[in-house]
């Protein structure tokens, strides 16, 4: 690790619960929403991925930074997580690849880490108590501080973190994979950027698709205005409850019978847009390693995920205009939407995954169907 300054500091639970370590990256202090990720590779996507916005990631696997850092491997090109929390971090980088070491790449993002952690007894305690705010600063920062930056948090249920995320204004997406040949242009596709990954607008390049991507608040008239051939909902962090902005303008896509495509954040609110409700897990899923069962042929997929919210249950079961496509294995929760009277669906997980497998990638493939047909 080429920027190896570091301080003692401490990672405060809410719950009470306090590890010490060594802080590296920013030396800010950071207070956010502490989560477990059980991915073992592609910690630069996921310390990138908007979807984290305002959280912190405990990342199970022990050793991170190996491979250093790159321009290739960024999901956003600002924001993040706050902060992360790891048992080490490898002195040594690398990778052909390598610009950077990860302690510097997060000093330049403002993000916080700390190492030395017992990673396994903290997951052990989310797991059983939930997720919860946290706190990352030196050891010696004061207990009333800690304390102001919890009231300052407060909770993620209730917050509306896409209109903090999404672009400030609409954009064209032209970048395909590395090694792929762009094929033509067949499709128009509006991409509402509610925290969007680079690698999910770079599998709709790869399938010939013209991407606008437009801010979470866009009016669903001017969107209209562009043709689409179809629209896309991209993850995003935070509550979707909140959304009504997003939720209303999917509606009018609803009636206008347009091919829809939801990701993470925008797979929940086409459920709102549908009628479904809502609700916060306990510790969520985060990780590469997920198993889904698709309900219509019985096979298993394994998935990438990374979701605090989920469709609820029981308001399913009194909506005849849905039906569910998808469940987790690992605890039975919706993982996947079908609206009934059109061409609109989609998918809690990561599809695109970056990092994790490409088991469901055929989703894109589904979307680029009906808007075929």
């Amino acid at each position: 690790m080429k920027n190896n300054q570091s301080f003692k500091g401490k990672l405060s639970l809410k719950s009470g619960h306090t590890f010490f370590g060594e802080i590296f990256g920013s030396f800010e202090p950071q207070v956010g929403e502490i989560i477990f990720n059980t991915s073992m590779s592609g910690y630069q996507e996921i310390i990138t991925d908007l979807s984290y916005t305002d959280q912190i990631i405990c990342f199970t696997y022990p050793h991170i930074g190996n491979v250093g850092t790159n321009e290739e491997d960024l999901e956003s090109l600002s924001g993040g997580c706050k902060g992360i929390v790891i048992r080490e971090i490898t002195k040594i980088t690398s990778n052909w690849r390598n610009k950077e070491d990860l302690s510097s790449f997060l000093k330049k993002k403002n993000i916080t880490g700390i190492s030395g952690v017992d990673t396994r007894k903290l997951t052990r305690i989310l797991r059983e108590e939930g997720s919860q705010p946290a706190v990352i600063s030196k050891e010696k920062y004061s207990e009333n501080k800690i304390q102001s930056l919890f009231d300052s948090f407060g909770d993620l249920k209730g917050k509306d973190l896409a209109k903090k995320v999404t672009c400030k204004k609409k954009y064209n997406w032209d970048e395909g994979s590395i090694n792929i040949e762009k094929p033509e242009k067949k499709f128009k596709v509006v991409a509402y950027d509610f925290g969007v990954k680079h690698n999910i607008l770079r599998l709709l390049v790869d399938r010939g698709c013209e991407i606008k991507v437009v801010s979470a608040k866009t009016p669903p008239e001017e969107v209209l205005k562009m043709n689409p051939d179809g629209i896309f909902l991209s993850n995003g962090p935070g509550d979707p409850d909140p959304c009504d902005y997003a939720i209303s303008s999917i509606k009018v896509m609803l009636e206008k019978k347009l091919p829809i495509f939801g990701i993470c954040l925008g797979h929940q609110l086409l459920g709102l847009a549908l009628g479904l409700k809502t609700e916060k897990m306990k510790f969520g899923h985060h990780g590469a390693n997920h198993p889904v069962k698709d309900l219509k042929t019985n096979e298993v997929f394994i998935t990438s995920q990374n979701h605090g919210f989920t469709i609820s249950e029981s308001s399913i079961k009194n909506n005849n205009n849905v039906e569910v496509t998808h469940r987790s294995l690992f605890d039975n929760t919706i993982q996947g939407i079908s609206y009934k009277n059109g061409k609109a669906f989609s998918f809690q997980g990561h599809p695109e995954a970056s990092p994790g497998p490409q088991d469901i990638r055929g989703l894109f493939d589904k979307f680029i169907k009906n808007m075929s047909n």
